[in-house]
């Protein structure tokens, strides 16, 4: 048997022949002429090179014609291909629908403290998607972008380029911590009255450190000590046991167990956001259109009011 002169139609039509009993029922059910279904069962049987069906022996089986010992085998089998691609037209409709499938998202390392509180609430309104979830700092990040490795990215300072597709989704503050010890606790002061301090930055590169020496730049200030330290657990725990002041997010803040000062300085804390990244000339899967929509219909339920955009 040449299995490539079969199509779907000629199986369709046979299984209703087979399961009416008649050609002529078979022929109204499937809205076809008699003389087409007739045509239909003769090619069939030339591709299986077998007689396929017989005319029944019982009279109360109410049924004209019966499947062979071959007929009957090619039913069954006709029966489990189309089974199955039925089957796959459910899948197909539920991908289709976002509720199954894979989504992988990049988020860098403070995100891990924002990302989860979205995803739980997205999870227990999509339990059949497969949802992985990739941090690293923000080169890490970049590196997974620029190969396209993930469906969708959450950066505080997104890249740049045409392709990109940047939103802001929610704010992220940068604070100005200390010790709670620290002289300038309760004080309201300026910048300039603690650049002599030392300050614990994270690696070149992060998004923190850039915007922290982006605005030290502007107000054309130098700072006198620092040291690096590319962890903000670390950075928290350092700054506690006075090693220095520091600038983190106001998220890695709120994670930290560690009993802190947040400094009340002129223009602190700077202003971010944490922005939804995608590349815009990929096509979005139905599983992170999904999850975009559920970020636009339930952000709320799942952040503060305090944290969402103005």
């Amino acid at each position: 048997m040449d299995v490539r002169q079969l199509s779907f139609r000629l199986l369709q039509v046979y299984i209703r022949v087979v399961q009416l009993g008649s050609i002529s029922a078979a022929a109204r059910a499937l809205h076809l002429t008699q003389p087409t279904v007739s045509l239909q069962l003769k090619k069939l049987a030339e591709v299986v090179n077998e007689p396929l069906l017989q005319h029944s022996n019982r009279a109360d089986s109410g049924k004209g014609l019966t499947p062979t010992a071959a007929g009957q085998a090619l039913y069954q089998a006709a029966c489990d291909v189309l089974s199955r691609f039925d089957d796959l037209n459910s899948e197909l409709s539920e991908l289709h629908s976002g509720r199954r499938g894979s989504l992988s998202i990049a988020v860098v390392n403070t995100a891990q403290y924002l990302m989860p509180r979205i995803l739980g609430p997205f999870d227990r309104q999509y339990p059949q998607l497969e949802v992985t979830l990739h941090i690293g700092n923000r080169a890490q990040i970049l590196n997974r972008f620029s190969q396209q490795l993930d469906d969708i990215y959450l950066f505080s300072h997104p890249p740049s380029g045409e392709h990109v597709s940047a939103r802001p989704i929610v704010k992220n503050p940068l604070q100005l911590i200390a010790p709670l010890d620290h002289w300038a606790a309760g004080k309201q002061l300026t910048f300039s009255q603690l650049k002599q301090e030392r300050f614990i930055l994270r690696e070149p590169g992060s998004a923190t450190r850039m915007m922290f020496e982006a605005w030290l730049s502007s107000q054309g200030i130098e700072l006198s000590h620092s040291m690096q330290i590319e962890s903000n657990e670390a950075i928290r725990l350092s700054v506690a046991a006075g090693l220095g002041l520091s600038v983190i997010s106001g998220h890695t803040l709120l994670e930290g167990r560690e009993k802190l000062a947040v400094l009340n300085v002129a223009d602190f804390p700077l202003h971010s956001h944490w922005y939804l990244v995608r590349n815009a000339d990929k096509r979005l899967s139905y599983a992170t259109q999904s999850l975009i929509s559920f970020i636009d219909s339930h952000l709320a339920e799942c952040i503060e009011a305090e944290w969402l955009p103005d």
